[in-house]
């Protein structure tokens, strides 16, 4: 189901709690049909959006909209509507796995959901039939992601999806979006594994301290950062220092480094070329580096997200 109106749509989003602003004006748009990440480290206010998109938090101010409602009113209509998945699965702890992806997904049934369901916990390599007091947590994790897969719905929010999975399990999960991906499934997709959401999403927003600092498609964002070039040549690189957009050039025994702003490579692969390179690398930007340039000093080790 499609309309005008973006799957998600917030704008100017105020929470606080006492003295605490989690979220200071944000905005999000998470377009139908399309995977949609969200980045930023502890205590950026990513859990906290999420939580007013679900309908678990009422926003101090501003506008949120789920699939044409507000989650705040509307919360029950739009679960059956959406398929979540937590950073941290809490469980019935005497129930099997199966039964607890019974619970999850009730009001689920039919031969396609059965068969979907038996797919992905063979694909998870889940044991459904113990109980979930001996889970360990990525087993818990399996559970959520079996449970929200397995629905066949509008909307998916995942908030940090693949914590405690191994390397193997991620990659299963990564297939599993790029299926729904290309099915025109729309995903909001919360993560701090850069590479997963690299790999995965169409748009991207970053949030600091509450505050949308960048929104935009990969292509938009890596335009903002730097590329880095090696290269090997004998010449003087003093020509390179001369341009605009040449940063922290290096050079010792024939080899160069330096990065460039990508609106200045077509300046600098002519001096390059006037230098007679022998080698040359250009490594285009990562998202993790426009993570950093962003967050600098303050980016730290993300565990779970305290928003």
């Amino acid at each position: 189901m499609t309309s005008p109106e973006p799957a998600v749509h917030v704008r100017d989003l105020t929470k606080t709690f006492g003295a605490t602003r989690a979220l200071d004006g944000f905005d999000l748009t998470v377009p139908h049909g399309e995977v949609t990440g969200f980045l930023g480290p502890n205590g950026a206010g990513k859990s906290t959006t999420i939580r007013v998109l679900l309908g678990l938090l009422r926003a101090s101010s501003g506008t949120a909209r789920v699939l044409g409602r507000d989650p705040w009113r509307d919360a029950v209509a739009i679960h059956h509507r959406l398929a979540y998945v937590p950073g941290d699965t809490n469980l019935w702890p005497g129930l099997t796995g199966g039964e607890a992806i019974d619970v999850l997904t009730r009001g689920e049934s039919g031969e396609r959901h059965r068969r979907r369901r038996e797919e992905l916990i063979e694909r998870f390599e889940l044991d459904p039939a113990k109980r979930a007091r001996t889970y360990s947590k990525g087993n818990r994790q399996k559970v959520a992601l079996v449970a929200a897969l397995s629905r066949d719905v509008d909307l998916y929010i995942m908030d940090e999806p693949t914590s405690g999975l191994d390397p193997l399990m991620e990659a299963i999960f990564t297939d599993e979006v790029a299926r729904l991906r290309a099915d025109g499934r729309t995903v909001l997709l919360s993560s701090h594994i850069l590479a997963e959401v690299e790999k995965l999403c169409d748009t991207v927003t970053i949030i600091r301290a509450g505050k949308a600092v960048e929104s935009g498609t990969l292509a938009e964002l890596r335009h903002l950062t730097r590329s880095t070039v090696a290269a090997t040549t004998d010449a003087d690189p003093a020509p390179l220092t001369r341009l605009d957009g040449v940063h922290d050039l290096v050079a010792e025994n024939g080899r160069l480094r330096f990065d460039v702003d990508d609106r200045a490579l077509h300046d600098v692969l002519p001096v390059l070329t006037a230098l007679g390179v022998t080698g040359l690398t250009i490594t285009p930007p990562s998202l993790e580096d426009l993570f950093l340039r962003h967050y600098g000093d303050e980016l730290e080790p993300v565990t779970e997200d305290a928003s």
